[in-house]
């Protein structure tokens, strides 16, 4: 397999919110981006989708790693590892992991969510 231009979009309930930058030519890419996004008090998952920029045709999805509110729920202190990606279409064999680190900030009325996008491989 040769290489890709991965870059990652989170989405929180299907709704993009954040576009990494795209690293060229790389398995191992590194981000090291930091997003504050307002949380909805009823969203239900935050989605992050690997994807490999191609300029000539749609841009291909890697793989996808998706965080419910339950499993942040269970994390108060914020969440921070490596995550193994999942496929998006049954059909592709996804193998790879994104480093995540996500932290829930404030109060029920107010709640931001502090996402860091690191690196994958």
């Amino acid at each position: 397999m040769g290489s890709s231009d991965p870059y990652c979009i989170v989405k929180i309930d299907d709704e993009a919110i954040i576009r990494t930058a795209t690293v060229w030519k790389t398995l191992s890419p590194f981000w090291g981006e930091e997003y504050e996004v307002q949380l909805q008090p009823s969203f239900h998952s935050i989605s992050i989708y690997v994807m490999d920029e191609d300029a000539l045709s749609r841009d291909d999805v890697i793989g996808k790693v998706c965080i419910t509110r339950d499993m942040l729920a269970e994390h108060p202190k914020g969440y921070s590892g490596w995550v193994s990606l999942s496929e998006v279409d049954p059909d592709e064999e996804v193998q790879g992991e994104i480093h995540l680190r996500l932290e829930v900030l404030g109060s029920q009325g107010s709640r931001r969510l502090r996402c860091s996008v690191l690196e994958a491989r």
